[in-house]
């Protein structure tokens, strides 16, 4: 059975920002004007979480996974805090999220569903490379029904196109 390239070079990426994560000399990165809320990992601890760390801990609290126009794949900026989330499901098998994939409201309807879902399962197969386990990641699609912007602006239609990972089960 071949894995796509796009998993395989996923699995290295998240790897190798999980790498960064777990360094005990991280600095952290300035974030990307064009990433709203993006943050970098600042995680010290050796890879060890505790069930307070997704308060606590930057890396973990960077919950929302922003993409391009039109794109389903994660940005680079975000591949080290969905290591990080990956790290915490390996930790932790009883953890688990949702993963609510949605979009802009440029498209139909029924193409935003789809692009949500797709936003979702590129998420679900980042943290699956890394080390969680399918059984704790469900992935829904909300298109483009659950804005957190409603102006029409790339602003604001930007702020849209995200994943939000939404943990339903800490420990």
């Amino acid at each position: 059975m071949k894995l796509p390239i796009r998993v395989i070079l996923t699995a290295v990426v998240a790897s190798a920002a999980l790498s960064a994560c777990a360094s005990k000399n991280t600095k952290p990165a300035a974030a990307p004007e064009s990433a709203p809320e993006a943050s970098a990992p600042a995680q010290n601890n050796g890879g060890k979480y505790t069930i307070d760390s997704l308060d606590s801990d930057s890396c973990l609290r960077q919950r929302v996974v922003y993409f391009d126009f039109d794109k389903s794949e994660i940005r680079p900026e975000f591949q080290a805090a969905v290591a990080c989330h990956a790290a915490y499901l390996h930790q932790f098998p009883g953890a688990r999220v949702t993963l609510e994939g949605n979009a802009d409201e440029r498209g139909t309807r029924e193409y935003n569903l789809g692009l949500g879902e797709r936003r979702g399962n590129a998420v679900d197969s980042a943290l699956s490379a890394a080390g969680a386990s399918a059984s704790q990641l469900n992935v829904v699609s909300y298109g483009e029904e659950r804005p957190v912007c409603k102006e029409h602006n790339e602003g604001c239609w930007q702020k849209n196109r995200r994943v939000e990972i939404v943990y339903t089960a800490k420990q």
